[in-house]
């Protein structure tokens, strides 16, 4: 698996100065001859059958996609703490913004299902907020490298397909109630201090949470969360003005190319 991310990063930087890409329609195969064995179906989510397999969750918004007109303003996808920033604070999403987080996701699964969640959708700006579940090892033992390739697996394919691209910090985690013995503040934010450079670099938007709920330990601030990972409706509150400012700096920036 990180060779394949590190391969399709390095495939999709060179087709970083192009502003659009042409999109075919899929690719049609003959009905299966009848006693025939194929996992190849045009409804692979039917309940209970892709479930145990669909490991990067493409099941979980295929339908919520087909939904979605297309051109919309941006598109947030992430793990849970983009998931829950809809049903905690909708207002942020009006107008145009769309939610794709999925709980527990880390950010190669996440960038397994970009091109259906994002691409697909044509929105102008999105906006990629992962790392949590990557520092609490949810799919097994990860690197920087893998971190780092996913990110820019993502940034270069929305870049390849004209959509302009916000980074958001992780977010200040003191300790994963989920993974007991983990102290990530440290670790969280030298992975911030490497997107903070990425965006720049690329002249990408920044969307510096981590300052703005932070302790001065590099745990979440009091009161803005119930489990020091999740914000609640304080903490989103905090976040939804830095979300607006970097989706509208995006915004501009793909306005002046």
């Amino acid at each position: 698996m990180r060779q394949w991310v590190a391969g399709f990063a390095q495939a999709l930087t060179l087709l970083a100065p192009v502003t659009a890409l042409a999109q075919p329609l899929p690719p049609t195969v003959p009905a299966p001859v009848p006693g025939a064995v194929t996992a190849m179906t045009t409804r692979p989510c039917v309940a209970g059958v892709a479930a145990p397999t669909d490991w990067a969750a493409l099941c979980h918004y295929r339908e919520a996609d087909r939904a979605v007109d297309s051109g919309s303003r941006a598109v947030l996808i992430g793990d849970s703490i983009t998931e829950f920033w809809f049903p905690t604070a909708p207002a942020l999403f009006a107008g145009g913004i769309v939610d794709r987080g999925i709980s527990g996701q880390t950010c190669v699964q996440i960038a397994a299902r970009f091109y259906q969640d994002v691409v697909r959708l044509r929105p102008h700006v999105v906006h990629i907020m992962c790392g949590t579940n990557d520092i609490a090892g949810n799919t097994g033992p990860t690197s920087p490298d893998d971190f780092a390739n996913a990110i820019l697996a993502m940034t270069d394919l929305a870049r390849a397909n004209g959509i302009a691209v916000v980074i958001g910090a992780i977010l200040p985690a003191g300790a994963f109630g989920w993974r007991e013995g983990y102290r990530p503040a440290s670790e969280i934010i030298a992975l911030n201090g490497w997107l903070r450079a990425l965006a720049e670099q690329r002249g990408l938007a920044f969307a510096d949470y981590h300052t703005a709920l932070a302790a001065a330990d590099g745990a979440m601030k009091p009161g803005l969360s119930s489990d020091g990972v999740h914000p609640n409706a304080a903490g989103y509150a905090l976040m939804e003005p830095i979300a607006r400012a970097a989706i509208a700096q995006a915004e501009s920036h793909s306005n002046t190319r």
